[in-house]
């Protein structure tokens, strides 16, 4: 029986290629097959009907996904993929930062990227527009710098979006916390406490958060603000709104800021601000001081005690006095949940209790997690209390126990 041979795969030329790439990324907007159609027959190259077809097929798979750094976004514990240069590609899947077996031909190839993917976002990189970020279909958030901002040649940072949510059981088993810290959050949500979950980049905060608003009630209305859509709670009722950068005239800009005040009018039993990173941290507290309870959001901190001096500067980006920001946090916010990453992995660090202290606004430890073990710390008391825990404290190993029943 005698074989048959596939027919050879056109290869696209290399001066066509580069000619599609330019008309293309002329104009910003996402790289369709349609507009990679029009670039290759205003090229002029005499190419025929099947021809055409092979090389648009061709090009659309040159033009779209991340390129060579695609193989790694398919490996389902990355989470970050970064590129710092031509042959220095990293990855994080969750244990810190490791050099991927990934690397580029050259400079031009990695600024190529980097302009397409910016470019598939609606937005432009350039020498005018050195600094962008955008969001992909696909669930990937692309951060680009170009030369001369970055001195050693073109970044690029991709963070992947997953799909799957984490259970608390699942994330307890990882190690984020034990029993005692899953009963504290499971209760923190049912009792409609308001919370942050601060930590640095990369330390689990947006997974912690989207696991702890699939624990609301199946009856409420939760509301996500984001800068960037990455919150996937499982619920049944989640309304997403995402803040807009300005156009190229520099018009049409929706601040997080607005997104709170419009949330407001849309009747939330949970408001949530993904991250609180400037000034709408005034609306947020604003909202969470007429009733609006049960709301939360993450903020970058590195310690829980850091919360309030971290809250007081961006309470000053949007002209609140450190007074008017120990008010409004003091009377919003109930728990700051800490979390850090460690060689073991993420891990819940600390729990507080938030209050006025003897020099303004303070988070007060409520436990500690110091060597694998949960110690009780000063707030502990006042926090199991407002939890319907237990505050004795099991003898010899520094573990509050649980009172039993339901929360």
């Amino acid at each position: 029986m005698r074989r048959q041979l596939r027919p050879p795969q056109r290869r696209v030329d290399a001066r066509l290629l580069e000619a599609v790439r330019e008309s293309v990324m002329a104009d910003a907007g996402p790289v369709t097959p349609s507009r990679v159609a029009a670039a290759v027959q205003a090229s002029g190259k005499l190419l025929g009907t099947a021809g055409a077809l092979a090389a648009v097929e061709s090009i659309s798979a040159e033009l779209n996904g991340l390129g060579p750094l695609q193989p790694l976004a398919r490996d389902p514990l990355v989470t970050d993929i970064f590129v710092n240069g031509p042959d220095s590609v990293w990855l994080d899947r969750g244990r810190g930062l490791e050099r991927a077996p990934v690397a580029f031909a050259n400079e031009a190839q990695v600024r190529a990227l980097a302009v397409r993917l910016v470019a598939s976002g609606g937005r432009r990189l350039d020498d005018s527009s050195p600094c962008v970020d955008v969001r992909l279909d696909g669930g990937y958030r692309v951060h680009a710098v170009l030369p001369p901002i970055s001195t050693a040649g073109t970044l690029l940072s991709v963070r992947i979006r997953r799909e799957a949510v984490f259970s608390l059981d699942e994330l307890s088993r990882v190690g984020m916390f034990g029993p005692l810290i899953q009963d504290v959050l499971t209760r923190m949500v049912a009792r409609r406490l308001s919370f942050l979950v601060s930590g640095a980049t990369g330390s689990g905060k947006t997974t912690l958060l989207a696991t702890l608003l699939g624990l609301c009630g199946q009856g409420e209305r939760l509301v996500l603000i984001e800068d960037a859509s990455e919150l996937n709670p499982v619920h049944p009722h989640v309304v997403s709104l995402e803040s807009r950068h300005s156009n190229l005239e520099g018009g049409g800009a929706v601040d997080l800021g607005e997104l709170v005040r419009q949330a407001l009018r849309m009747r939330p039993d949970r408001l949530v601000v993904g991250e609180c990173r400037g000034a709408e941290v005034r609306e947020l507290l604003s909202a969470m001081n007429t009733g609006h309870t049960g709301a939360g959001g993450t903020i970058h901190a590195n310690t829980a005690a850091a919360v309030p001096a971290r809250l007081t500067a961006l309470g000053a980006l949007a002209g609140m006095g450190p007074d008017a920001v120990r008010l409004q946090a003091a009377s919003a916010l109930d728990v700051v949940v800490h979390l850090e990453r460690t060689r073991l992995g993420r891990q819940v660090s600390s729990v507080g209790l938030v209050g006025e202290g003897a020099s303004g606004l303070a988070v007060a430890v409520a436990l500690a997690t110091v060597g694998g073990e949960v110690r009780a710390g000063p707030a502990w008391p006042e926090l199991a209390a407002r939890l319907g825990l237990d505050p004795a404290v099991t003898p010899g190993t520094g573990v509050p126990s649980a009172a039993p029943g339901p929360p």
